[in-house]
């Protein structure tokens, strides 16, 4: 597996809790939902393969 990158991310907190949500509903992490959002709309923009944007 590839090594992550780490960075700090200032979120508005409607945002974050709207995310919290969604990873509960989905029984992920808030960082693990937050992957996957950004994984589905680098994908969804053509920006990489599906290949190279492995969803889990």
């Amino acid at each position: 597996m590839t090594e992550k990158k780490k960075f700090l991310l200032r979120l508005d907190a409607d945002v974050y809790a709207a995310l919290e949500k969604w990873a509960a509903d989905d029984l992920r992490s808030v960082n693990a939902q937050m992957e996957y959002a950004l994984k589905e709309a680098v994908r969804k923009a053509g920006r990489l393969r599906r290949e190279e944007v492995a969803l889990k």
